[in-house]
């Protein structure tokens, strides 16, 4: 039984990268504690419940037959729609209408699969830079995280950390003071814009400069920043899978408009390297639920992004994950 929340529940998540359906492969997934079995055929991706109607075994131990899933216990055959089109042991039969698995919306973007348990109550979260040809866009992940999604998301909408946990990094231990900026809760979400942050190596030049970092939360478990130095422009949009009660998946895209001639693996291996330094961090923060009582935690003026992304989750009534 999927985790009920009235915010999550209609909302898109992703699940698998296009390419992990290479060859016909039917892919096991898992969304807000209900499994899930994707497919797809002719182009077209599918997100069923992960059951077979008949005697429950799972669907993504099965196969693309003909355009349809067939079951791996009986031979079940199921169509695009979720039907069951035959029966095997009596192929003359015609399947009863009960015969029929649960359907979940599907939609494609940044070369994720993405789907929602509910009725969708808005449009994938936008990163116009996947779309212009000014920029280069680098996926990664996905990074399990046992954690829950809120706290990986106030990760990373966190800068206080880059001096200690990214040291060398993305922070120097020498320069740790946080300028102070503003947070704001609008229509769409949450945004903090011009954050100067003083980083060893912001460009792969091997020189220190100060950049200003502009966050923004565009879901519950979606954020993005953009990375600013004069002209140069590195982006990455975050967005968090609820697995279940205490399991997240991080998915991660960059996108630069400069070094062009850096390997993509280069970069995706700092990447990776960064999100091992968060790792244990997250994982270890208790309480695991993220408060949304903001007298239960201690809070600075650097903490002013995700005292906003609190009380945005609050309005927006969030209960997974929350506390």
């Amino acid at each position: 039984m999927a985790i009920p929340d009235p915010v999550l529940v209609h909302d898109w998540h992703p699940l698998a990268k296009v390419e992990d359906f290479a060859g016909g492969r039917v892919v096991a997934s898992r969304l807000l504690g209900e499994d899930l079995v994707l497919w797809a055929d002719g182009g077209r991706f599918h997100a069923w419940r992960n059951l077979c109607v008949h005697r429950g075994a799972r669907l993504s131990l099965g196969k693309v037959k003909e355009g349809c899933l067939q079951c791996p216990y009986h031979g079940w055959t199921y169509n695009t729609d979720g039907e069951c089109v035959r029966i095997p042991a009596h192929p003359s039969q015609k399947p009863p209408p009960r015969a029929h698995t649960n359907v979940h919306p599907v939609k494609v973007a940044y070369d994720l699969v993405w789907t929602c348990l509910g009725s969708p109550s808005g449009d994938l979260p936008p990163f116009p830079e996947w779309d212009d040809p000014a920029y280069r866009n680098i996926p990664c992940g996905p990074y399990p995280f046992n954690a829950l999604g809120p706290r990986v998301i106030e990760n990373f909408l966190d800068v206080g950390h880059f001096p200690f946990v990214h040291a060398g990094y993305l922070g120097d231990p020498g320069h740790t003071e946080i300028d102070d900026y503003e947070a704001e809760i609008t229509a769409s979400g949450v945004i903090s814009r011009d954050i100067p942050i003083w980083q060893p190596d912001p460009d792969g030049t091997g020189r220190a400069a100060k950049v200003l970092y502009t966050y923004e939360a565009l879901r519950p478990l979606t954020a993005r920043f953009t990375k600013a130095q004069g002209e140069q422009r590195f982006c990455m949009i975050d967005t968090v899978t609820p697995v279940d009660e205490g399991r997240s998946l991080a998915w991660a895209i960059m996108a630069m408009n400069y070094s062009f001639e850096v390997p993509a693996e280069k970069i995706v291996k700092f990447q990776d390297e960064v999100t091992a330094q968060d790792l244990p961090i997250v994982e270890s923060q208790r309480p695991e639920l993220l408060p949304l009582d903001l007298q239960a935690e201690l809070h600075l003026r650097s903490d002013r992004t995700a005292i906003a992304y609190r009380k945005w989750l609050r309005q927006l009534g969030l209960r997974f994950g929350t506390s």
